[in-house]
């Protein structure tokens, strides 16, 4: 099959991936076009616009202003008063949207048209503003959505056809045409294209992708034809397993909002029922005027509502779990952001989490008479016809090396030692390094090989290779041992690689306050070569995944919150141990991805201390949001019986405080 490539259409296709594409640098700001798409927002200006416009009549046309404030306090009002009948009937409580309406309502009883209209205006607007955060993080969160591909080009019989993607199966080869979303994940089989992964991974830029590499459902291809071949399942591709957890996020609630809520019904009752005593009980216990006590009672209503107080929390957590989305951290719900903030230790899986987790070779070491290319070239002929890690990991050496792989013939596993293989002639093994040492060569290779043909002869290796192994060892390696004829001729070492990212990551948390640990089933010296590569101060190796589990209810018994992070199905347990678990987007298993509570889609775990700063933000954001409501809510209320606040002042002062801090949690959607 050649690649498809249109130079002809690049402007139409680069017009098509702009239109499909979210742009990652879109939405670091408050967009104040989409403000204006709001129905609410709309809403709230054409009664404020109203209000303006009766005000402006009514020293000319008395009867038509008060048509026009009636106006708008429906238009900017009916919303409000809906969702409060709602919570009345269905829950039997009281909300902070019907004591607004009820204040606004008796402001115009007696005769304050305009201030009611503008408690309307400035109420709706405030709704329209936190109605505005949650759509935007629903849109950050949840743009996947709308790159869910319908249908895919699959090749059959060296025909293209049209089908469903939950008609895919893994194996089937597909045509993704330039500008075309990617239908699921796959390897890429034949042709080269650039790939915006922006909407799976938060990643800038695209990236190159060629014959081999990994392709995810739902990025979108750049203007070279790839044939793709399926990996996974429409419901098990990554984006499926996102598309899972958005539907979870959607629901999810913080726990402090949880209480605001209760809080909300109690507090409203009170507030009513401080207001009723006003009306009623100040005439007859302190002589004021009918007059004079409602008109009290009516301010006292507007300024002791908790409009600000209830509107402290959510907008600065929905805005907060936005601007996560576009970094690639992905948050099942805002209780997960909150309990974020308060993390104390960073927990790390190391394989697949630190590292790489696919080993690579490191040291290739032969003896004097042997040749390097031929030992890489004969052993990677071998182990070509296995799909395990360490086997994988030397045909791609030979590979980086352009060395040529001769067919391997004969080609058997040694139980529980390696594996065995003629190229030209000669008897190439490979395994374990016990033959450093004086082991019967038929013993070493188990039922396989005839101890008889070997006789008495034990295999003579010279101490030095012995000293070779243990300081290869020494530092973290797996070392196995390569025979030709029986004859000892060299050592290949590989190892698990650092993410590049790793230093940086635990730097960055270090210097946050935070302690970072290391929870793997490694044993003990390997896990302390990454840890000293890496800068993790706590070790804690040869555990199991109960182990593990052990592991981080100690460590919140003595440090607080635990961050756990992992990519396993073995981590699984203590991801759901952990205050807060979070799992590898992309290398991670599917059970690990269901555990977590947030995911790190672009397996970048620098962007942790990032995540962990900006939910810091936010808890200072909510605290200092509920500071400055209480204390205007306080200065409003003594105001008022004290100083004879008038109705426009409080007003203004309680419903601006409520902007203020909606404005003010917005700031974290940068």
């Amino acid at each position: 099959m050649q690649a498809i490539h249109q130079p002809l259409h690049r402007q139409k296709q680069a017009e098509q991936r702009s239109s499909q594409t979210p742009d990652p640098n879109r939405g670091r700001k408050p967009d104040f076009r989409a403000m204006l798409h709001n129905k609410e927002m709309q809403s709230a200006l054409g009664s404020g616009l109203l209000m303006l416009i009766a005000w402006g009549t009514a020293p000319y046309f008395g009867t038509l202003s008060i048509m026009l404030y009636i106006v708008a306090y429906v238009v900017g009002g009916w919303t409000k008063a809906k969702e409060g009948i709602e919570t009345l009937v269905k829950d039997r409580d009281l909300d902070v949207n019907l004591l607004m309406i009820a204040a606004s309502l008796g402001a115009a009883a007696i005769g304050y048209w305009n201030e009611g209209a503008m408690l309307i205006f400035i109420f709706a607007l405030s709704g329209a503003l936190e109605s505005y955060a949650t759509e935007r993080s629903h849109k950050d969160i949840s743009s996947l959505l709308a790159l869910k591909p319908e249908n895919a080009l699959r090749i059959e019989d060296g025909q293209m056809k049209l089908v469903a993607i939950d008609d895919l199966q893994p194996g089937d080869l597909l045509l993704v045409k330039p500008g075309e979303l990617i239908p699921a994940d796959g390897v890429v089989y034949r042709g080269s294209s650039f790939i915006n992964q922006s909407s799976i991974t938060g990643e800038s830029l695209p990236v190159d992708k060629v014959a081999g590499d990994e392709v995810y459902a739902g990025t979108v291809n750049g203007e070279g034809a790839l044939y793709v071949e399926v990996t996974k399942s429409a419901e098990g591709s990554l984006f499926g397993k996102i598309i899972k957890m958005v539907e979870e996020a959607q629901a999810e609630v913080p726990d402090s909002q949880r209480f605001m809520e209760r809080f909300e019904g109690i507090y409203a009752r009170i507030v009513v029922g401080v207001t009723l005593l006003v009306i009623a009980g100040t005439p007859l216990l302190l002589g004021w005027a009918w007059n004079e006590a409602f008109y009290k009672a009516m301010v006292f209503l507007v300024v002791a509502s908790p409009c600000a107080l209830v509107s402290s929390i959510m907008p600065v957590m929905l805005s907060a779990m936005s601007s996560s989305a576009r970094r690639g951290i992905l948050f099942k719900g805002g209780a997960h952001m909150e309990n974020m903030a308060r993390t104390r230790v960073v927990a790390f899986d190391k394989t697949g989490t630190l590292t790489m987790g696919t080993p690579q070779v490191t040291d290739i070491i032969t003896a004097e008479h042997v040749d390097r290319a031929q030992l890489l070239a004969a052993v990677a002929a071998i182990e070509n016809l296995s799909m395990h890690p360490l086997a994988r990991a030397i045909v791609d050496q030979a590979n980086k090396e352009n060395i040529n792989l001769e067919e391997a013939e004969h080609v058997q596993a040694l139980t529980g030692w390696g594996i065995e293989g003629t190229v030209n002639n000669v008897v190439w093994s490979i395994g374990k390094t016990d033959v450093l040492g004086e082991v019967q060569l038929g013993e070493m290779k188990g039922s396989n090989v005839d101890p008889d043909e070997y006789g008495a002869n034990h295999v003579k290796v010279s101490s030095k290779w012995g000293d070779v192994r243990s300081r290869l060892e020494g530092e973290g390696k797996t070392v196995s041992v390569v025979m030709a004829d029986g004859e000892f001729v060299g050592l290949i070492a590989m190892r698990d690689t650092v993410r590049p990212q790793a230093v940086a990551a635990v730097k960055k948390l270090e210097a946050m306050g935070i302690k970072v640990a290391m929870l793997t089933g490694d044993q003990v010296r390997s896990a302390s070569v990454i840890a000293r590569e890496t800068g993790v101060s706590m070790v804690y190796a040869d555990l199991l995944p109960g182990d593990k589990v052990k592991q981080v209810q100690a460590l919140r018994k003595q440090y607080g919150p635990v961050l756990m992070v992992g990519d396993g199905v073995n981590d699984a347990p203590a991801l759901a141990a952990a205050t807060v678990g979070m799992g590898m987007g992309l290398s991670g298993s599917g059970t690990a991805l269901e555990v977590a509570d947030a995911v790190l889609m672009n397996d970048n775990i620098e962007e942790i201390a990032w995540v962990i700063g900006q939910a810091r933000r936010a808890q200072r954001t909510v605290k200092q949001n509920m500071f400055f409501a209480i204390t205007v809510i306080l200065a409003l209320i003594a105001g008022n019986f004290l100083q004879d606040v008038a109705l426009p002042l409080g007003v203004v002062g309680h419903e601006g405080s409520t902007i203020l801090v909606i404005l003010n949690g917005l700031r974290l959607l940068r």
